[in-house]
């Protein structure tokens, strides 16, 4: 018999609802302060970030204070999932921005060029990432793991580059004009394009039992998006945009344009892809859109990267346990998939570039920006250690090598960079460069 008057649902827990709450605002107090600091010593902020899950996760207070740890973090599911839904939204958000900022022209102008670094900077550190997959220590797979799908992950996490810490770098260092900065930018997208599509099939194998089928399936799926978002896609989210900045209501772009990311990525999270291919299809389409008012979508942007994008990066630093690195086997496993992560991009960006016909210096410029792996591998671990394909171990590893190699990106770029010369077509860019951002910084006064 049916009851017309079910019983409510409680609300959230007081004491639940104040642990959320002194947990996003320590985390993004935390994620300011150690991001600024990271900026201060020439580091991208997100390595600052990502470290204020160090100093508040498992790696540092549970173990100094196991006490207070245990209060602000409880060890329940119910309180975990409160903020991995903000850093979700936070993550769909950051991605979708990621897309809005791919420059499509640039890919068709510069593609077989792009095409040819991206080839070898992706094939060379997928083959050693799956190859790893299938030697590292079996106690560091989780249990019930395919073996097939935790190398394929592997190989995913160590191919893909971060756009935005290159875009960041690159910006930081006025090499943004020079050609192969632009370079670096359109391999980079190229490689995370691939990225997303091989984290889509590789999920949707972990969820279902590995079959050709169920990766067919996957596949199938990804071209009707693709194909879905040059036909359809493109003028639906046009004529949206179109109506939205008609409106004199302040924000209204942002809004449609939010709600545009995530009904997108639910989308491909319903069709059993990564919610972020979604995100990142739907960005790309906003970007290319035209008529958008880059100054209408700022507010947007200020709002993930100084609010969303940190605690993201913050929760995702607390699954870390560096202690798990004094046990020899994840300290030697980690070292070896940090070797395998640099020289696999380096190696292979270098021969795409050289194969391409540019000289040892863009090859050396183009394998240090396309080592940043940064943001995009943080979220593939994290989609990892979600579904259970990465143990802890694992994710720490990942995590420390996307790291490292944001690190390692700006002295080697800046050392080949000297040894090019400035052609006059980069003149004219960084001209019209200083003209854009002298624009941006006036109007965001």
């Amino acid at each position: 018999m049916l009851h017309s008057h079910a019983a409510p649902i409680a609300p959230i827990a007081a004491h639940s609802l104040l642990i959320f709450l002194l947990q996003v605002g320590l985390l993004l107090l935390f994620a300011v302060v150690l991001g600024r600091l990271a900026g201060r010593f020439g580091m991208p902020s997100v390595v600052g970030e990502l470290f204020v899950g160090v100093i508040l996760g498992p790696s540092l207070l549970a173990w100094v204070a196991p006490g207070p740890h245990g209060w602000l973090f409880p060890a329940t599911a119910e309180q975990y999932h409160l903020l991995d839904a903000v850093g979700q939204i936070g993550v769909v958000l950051l991605v979708g921005l990621t897309g809005m900022h791919m420059d499509m022209r640039l890919v068709r102008r510069r593609g077989v060029t792009a095409a040819g670094v991206s080839i070898g900077g992706l094939l060379l550190p997928l083959g050693l990432g799956i190859g790893a997959g299938y030697v590292v220590p079996k106690v560091l797979v989780p249990d019930g793991t395919d073996i097939t799908v935790f190398a394929l992950f592997l190989g995913v996490a160590l191919c893909v580059s971060a756009i935005p810490v290159i875009a960041k770098t690159l910006m930081d260092m006025k090499l943004l004009h020079r050609n192969v900065g632009q370079l670096t930018l359109t391999a980079g997208m190229v490689d995370d394009a691939f990225g997303w599509l091989m984290l889509s099939v590789v999920s949707a194998m972990a969820v279902n039992a590995v079959s050709a089928g169920t990766a067919l399936a996957s596949l199938a799926y990804l071209i009707a998006i693709i194909v879905f978002a040059l036909t359809l896609g493109r003028p639906l989210v046009r004529g949206v945009l179109r109506v939205a900045a008609r409106s004199d209501v302040p924000g209204l772009t942002v809004a449609v344009a939010a709600v545009l990311i995530l009904l997108a990525s639910a989308g491909t999270q319903a069709l059993g892809l990564e919610a972020v291919f979604g995100a990142f299809v739907c960005g790309i389409l906003i970007g290319s859109a035209g008529k958008v008012d880059p100054a209408k979508l700022a507010p947007l942007r200020t709002v993930v990267l100084s609010v969303f994008a940190p605690i993201f990066f913050a929760t995702a630093g607390l699954r870390m346990d560096l202690t798990a690195l004094v046990r020899p086997e994840v300290l030697l496993a980690g070292l070896a998939v940090l070797f395998l992560a640099i020289a696999g991009k380096f190696v292979g960006a270098y021969t795409g570039a050289r194969l391409s016909g540019l000289n040892r210096w863009e090859g050396l410029a183009l394998g240090a920006g396309l080592n940043a792996r940064g943001v995009i591998q943080i979220v593939v671990a994290m989609v990892g250690l979600r579904l259970g394909i990465l143990s802890v171990e694992i994710y720490t590893i990942v995590i420390l090598t996307s790291i490292v190699t944001s690190l390692m990106a700006p002295p080697i770029l800046r050392f080949a960079m000297s040894k090019l010369e400035q052609t006059a077509e980069e003149q004219v860019r960084e001209t019209e460069h200083r003209a854009w951002t002298d624009t941006t910084t006036s109007g965001s006064h």
